[in-house]
């Protein structure tokens, strides 16, 4: 479309970085990204370290608005067996591995994924639609 093409570029959406050698690398989709209390999240990078977990068939990290307008990780985490996974072992699991600000507040397990009939790709805008419910657990709530 039109609005695609601006100053002579295709602009696809995507987010890179590049290094001190010209070497472009993908960071994310910029309508995935998440802002969480000034930072900015990658959620490519945070569902990178988290498809690692043992239990985790696949997961997606979305933001989450908030009351103070920004957002909260949510990981939407497709499991084999959802009823026996364990989101506060999940959690802590993450806690070592990520940053800080990148530690997913929410977690909810899943049989499966919202998907793209065509493509099979994770349909993130129904899970920020869905937001949360009471299905996922809540850190806040877990350590309060």
């Amino acid at each position: 479309t039109a609005e695609a093409w601006r100053n002579g570029w295709f602009h696809t959406g995507d987010l890179f970085r590049r290094d001190a050698e010209g070497w472009h690398y993908f960071v994310d989709r910029a309508r995935d990204s998440i802002r969480r209390r000034g930072e900015n999240i990658s959620s490519f990078e945070v569902e990178a370290v988290l498809n690692a977990h043992p239990d985790a068939v696949e997961v997606a990290a979305v933001g989450i608005r908030t009351e103070h307008g920004d957002d909260e990780v949510l990981a939407a985490v497709q499991v084999t067996h959802p009823v026996a996974f364990d989101p506060a072992a999940f959690h802590a699991w993450a806690a070592e591995r990520l940053p800080r600000f990148m530690v997913p507040r929410y977690v909810e397990a899943f049989a499966e994924l919202p998907r793209n009939r065509t493509t099979s790709r994770v349909l993130k805008s129904e899970l920020r639609a869905r937001g949360v419910t009471s299905a996922t657990w809540d850190a806040e709530s877990a350590t309060a």
